[in-house]
C-alpha cells in the first residue's frame, strides 16, 4: 500500500512534524499503528480530552490532557517515539507551545522523535513550517468502494433477516463511480443512504447520492450544485450545437467505442443576451444524465491575499471529485477578464483556470458562457482548453416557432390553438427569452383581467415590447461581426 510506503519513508527520513489532514482519525491511528509496528517505534496518541496513551498497549492514559504538559513531556523524554496529537490546531497560536515543538523538532533527528499533527485543517506558525512535511491519505480506490458497499449491503441483510439487497450490474457500478473520490467514513455513508432507504440499488439512487456527495465536499460555497437541469428537446434550434454534444456523449461517458479519442473537455458559448446559453448549460448536465454545477465568481473572490487563489484550487478539486459532472460558467468574462485596474488576483485565478483546462484528466466537461467577447483573454480560446467555440445567435423564424411551442406546452397549453405563423413573424429579432416574458406577461394579463390567452393579446404584448436587438442593435452587430469567422454557429 502507498501509504504505508510513504510514512515509513518520512519516519525513516526523521522528519520532526508530519501534518496530516483528515476528518478519519481513526484511519490515520490504525494506519499509524501498522507504520510503527513495521519500523518497531513507540507510538502514542493525545487529545485534550484522554490525555496521553501508548497506542496497542492497553490504552493506559498519563495525566498530560493539558497541551503544555504534554509537550514537555516529549521534549524531556529525548527517547525514540511517534506522537499522534490530536485536533491540535487551536493551540498552534500559542507562543509556548510554539516554542517547545521548535525545541522538539531541532532535536528529532538525535532521538528520532517525530510528531504528527492530525486535524481536518492545519496551519502552522512560519517558524516551524521548514521543520514539517504534509501527507495526504489516500482516498479508496475502486476495488476498496465496492468492498465498503457490500458490507454495508451485508449489514443491511443481516438486519432484515431473509432478504438480500436487490441491485443490478449497471447500478452497482454506478454507485460506485459516483462514490469515488469520497473517504471510506463518507463512501460507507452514502451507501447507506442508498440501501437503507428502500433495499435496493437502483440508477433513481445516483442523484440523491451525487447530491449527497456534493453536500459532504462543499465546504466554501463557491461551488453550487444546480438540480434544475432540462433536455435538449426543451431546447429551440441551436441544431449544430446538439448535434456536436451527441456525437462526443457516449466518449465523455465512457459507454461507447473510444477509437483513441479523448474526452470531450467543454465549449464556450457566445452570444446575445436571452438568447439560451444558460438554458443550453443545463440541457447538457441533464442529456448526458450527469451532476451540473456552477462556478460562482462572486463568491470564489475573497479581500484576503491568497485566500481567491485557495478557493479557485479548492473548487476546482472539488469539480475533479465530483466527476462525471458539467461545470457550468456562467458569463466567464465576468471572472477572468484582465485589464488596467486590476490588482493581479484575477491573472492569478486566470493562470489557474488554464492550467488546470490544459491538463485535466478528470470527466468534467465545461461549459462557459459569455456576452462580451470582448472581455475575454484570448488565451481562454485556445484549442486544448475547450474544444469549440459556439455562437448563440437570435432564433430565426422556425427556431422561434420551436421556442413558441416548447413554452406553451410547458405551460399546458395547446400550441395549435394559436397562430403559431402569425407569432413567429412578429417575433422577428426577438431572442428565446424575451418570447417567453411575453407569453409570461400574457398569462398576468389574463389573470388579473379577463378573457383567456390567445394570438390576439399576445401579438399586443409582443408589439408593446422593444427587443434587446432594437435597444443594442450597435452591440449585436459589431457582435456577429466579430463570430461571423470565428465561431461555429450553434443555430
Amino acid at each position: 500500500m502507498q501509504d504505508i510506503h510513504d510514512l515509513a519513508t518520512l519516519l525513516k527520513a526523521r522528519t520532526p512534524i508530519i501534518l496530516i489532514e483528515s476528518r478519519e482519525e481513526q484511519r490515520v491511528i490504525d494506519l499509524m499503528a501498522h507504520v510503527a509496528g513495521k519500523l518497531r517505534l513507540p507510538l502514542y496518541a493525545w487529545n485534550v480530552a484522554e490525555g496521553m496513551r501508548r497506542v496497542g498497549s492497553g490504552n493506559e492514559h498519563t495525566s498530560n490532557r493539558e497541551p503544555v504538559e504534554m509537550l514537555q513531556h516529549i521534549w524531556s523524554l529525548r527517547m525514540e517515539g511517534v506522537y499522534l496529537l490530536l485536533d491540535f490546531h487551536p493551540y498552534l497560536d500559542d507562543p509556548t507551545h510554539v516554542r517547545i515543538i521548535k525545541e522538539i523538532s531541532q532535536q528529532a533527528e538525535k532521538y528520532h522523535q517525530t510528531l504528527i499533527f492530525v486535524s481536518h485543517e492545519l496551519k502552522l506558525p512560519p517558524e516551524l513550517s521548514h521543520f514539517a512535511a504534509r501527507f495526504e491519505v489516500s482516498l479508496p480506490d475502486e476495488k476498496t468502494i465496492t468492498r465498503i458497499v457490500a458490507q454495508v449491503a451485508e449489514r443491511w441483510s443481516q438486519e432484515q433477516p431473509g432478504q438480500r439487497v436487490r441491485a443490478d450490474r449497471e447500478a452497482m457500478q454506478g454507485l460506485v463511480k459516483n462514490l469515488q473520490g469520497l473517504s471510506a467514513m463518507e463512501a460507507a455513508r452514502l451507501a447507506r443512504l442508498a440501501i437503507y432507504d428502500d433495499g435496493a440499488i437502483t440508477k433513481a439512487d445516483a442523484p440523491t447520492i451525487a447530491k449527497a456527495k456534493y453536500d459532504v465536499l462543499n465546504q466554501d460555497g463557491v461551488l453550487s450544485f444546480e438540480h434544475d437541469t432540462a433536455h435538449l428537446s426543451e431546447v429551440g434550434g441551436l441544431t449544430r450545437f446538439k448535434a456536436w454534444l451527441r456525437q462526443r456523449e457516449a466518449v465523455f461517458k465512457n459507454t461507447g467505442a473510444q477509437q483513441g479519442l479523448e474526452p470531450p473537455k467543454g465549449l464556450l458559448l457566445l452570444g446575445v443576451q436571452g438568447g439560451g446559453k444558460s438554458l443550453a448549460a443545463k440541457a447538457v448536465a441533464g442529456t448526458w444524465g450527469v451532476p451540473l454545477l456552477r462556478l460562482d465568481f462572486g463568491a470564489l473572490y475573497d479581500k484576503y491575499f491568497g485566500e481567491t487563489e485557495r478557493r479557485t484550487r479548492e473548487a476546482l478539486k472539488m469539480a475533479e471529485t465530483m466527476q462525471p459532472c458539467v461545470l457550468w460558467i456562467d458569463e466567464i468574462e465576468k471572472g477572468v477578464a484582465t485589464g488596467e485596474g486590476e490588482n493581479g488576483t484575477t491573472r492569478r485565478v486566470l493562470g489557474t483556470m488554464l492550467t488546470w483546462m490544459a491538463e485535466r484528466k478528470a470527466s468534467v466537461f465545461i461549459v462557459a458562457t459569455a456576452n462580451d467577447i470582448k472581455a475575454l483573454p484570448p488565451e481562454l480560446m485556445r484549442k486544448g482548453r475547450l474544444d469549440e467555440v459556439f455562437f448563440v445567435d437570435l432564433p430565426d423564424a422556425a427556431t422561434r416557432r420551436a421556442i413558441f411551442s416548447i413554452h406553451f406546452t410547458k405551460r399546458n397549453l395547446d400550441p395549435a390553438a394559436f397562430d403559431l405563423d402569425a407569432l413567429t413573424k412578429a417575433s422577428e429579432g426577438f431572442s428565446g427569452s424575451e418570447i417567453e416574458q411575453a407569453i409570461v406577461s400574457g398569462l398576468y394579463a389574463i389573470t388579473h383581467g379577463s378573457g383567456t390567452l390567445d394570438t390576439a393579446l399576445l401579438l399586443e404584448e409582443l408589439r408593446a415590447t422593444r427587443p434587446l436587438s432594437v435597444v443594442m442593435a450597435e452591440h449585436i452587430a459589431a457582435l456577429r461581426t466579430w463570430a461571423q469567422d470565428r465561431t461555429v454557429p450553434a443555430h
